[in-house]
C-alpha cells in the first residue's frame, strides 16, 4: 500500500461508526474452545487500537503487561480492559484504560470508529476502538499494570510478511494465532489476531 495514503480518511469509511451491539451468548464462537462451557455471560471489554501520529508516520501503540499480574502477565496487549458500569460505552472505557495504563490523555485521541466484537476463549467480549492519537506528552507505564510501552510502525503492521503463526496447546488441543516479532517483543494471541484483523481491514483483504 502506498506509504502516502490517508489512513484516517480510509478508516473513517471502513470502520463501524458506532460500537456494535453485543450479540447474544448463544451466537458467540470463542477464538479457542475451553474444556468446560462457560457458566456466566461474557464480560464486555474494550481495547484501544491507537494510531499515534509521529513525524516519520503513524505507529500503533502496545503495552507489555506487568509480570506481577495474575492474568496474562508479561504478554503484549493493547491498552484496555473491562467496561465498567460508569463508562459511557466502549470508547470511554478504552480511553479510561489507556489513561490508567500509560497516561494517555483522552483529549489527545480522536475516535475513528469501531471493529466488530471479538470473543475470547476466556469469556471476554472485546470491542476494538480505533483512534488517531496526537500525543501532547510521553506515554508513561503504570508500574502496577504495565511493564513497558512500545510502538510499531504502521507500515510494518500492514506488511503481510510481518506475520507468522504462534501455536499453543490448551486442554490437550492445539490451536494457533497470528504472531508478530518486533524488536524482541512477541505479539501473539488476542492482540495479534486483532492486529491482523485491523491490517486486513485497512488493506481491504478478507481475514484468513
Amino acid at each position: 500500500m502506498d506509504s502516502g495514503f490517508d489512513i484516517v480518511r480510509l478508516l473513517s469509511a471502513r470502520l463501524l461508526a458506532d460500537a456494535p451491539a453485543l450479540p447474544h451468548s448463544h451466537d458467540l464462537v470463542p477464538d479457542w474452545q475451553p474444556v468446560k462451557p462457560f457458566e456466566r455471560p461474557p464480560v464486555p471489554a474494550a481495547v484501544l487500537i491507537a494510531l499515534v501520529r509521529r513525524p516519520e508516520g503513524h505507529t500503533v501503540l502496545y503495552t507489555e503487561r506487568s509480570p506481577d499480574l495474575r492474568a496474562h502477565s508479561g504478554q503484549v496487549a493493547f491498552p484496555g480492559g473491562k467496561i465498567d458500569g460508569s463508562d459511557q460505552g466502549a470508547a470511554a472505557a478504552a480511553l479510561r484504560e489507556a489513561h490508567e495504563e500509560v497516561s494517555m490523555s483522552a483529549e489527545d485521541a480522536t475516535i475513528l470508529g469501531y471493529m466488530p466484537t471479538y470473543y475470547t476463549g476466556t469469556n471476554y467480549l472485546i470491542t476494538p476502538v480505533v483512534a488517531e492519537v496526537n500525543p501532547t506528552g510521553p506515554f508513561v507505564p503504570n508500574p502496577g499494570e504495565v511493564h513497558s510501552v512500545f510502538e510499531v510502525p504502521l507500515s510494518r503492521i500492514l506488511a503481510a510478511e510481518s506475520y507468522g503463526r504462534f501455536r499453543i496447546s490448551r486442554g490437550g488441543k492445539e490451536h494457533s494465532t497470528w504472531q508478530i516479532d518486533h524488536e524482541g517483543h512477541m505479539i501473539w494471541g488476542i492482540t495479534a489476531n486483532l492486529t491482523r484483523q485491523f491490517r486486513d481491514l485497512v488493506v481491504g483483504e478478507v481475514a484468513a
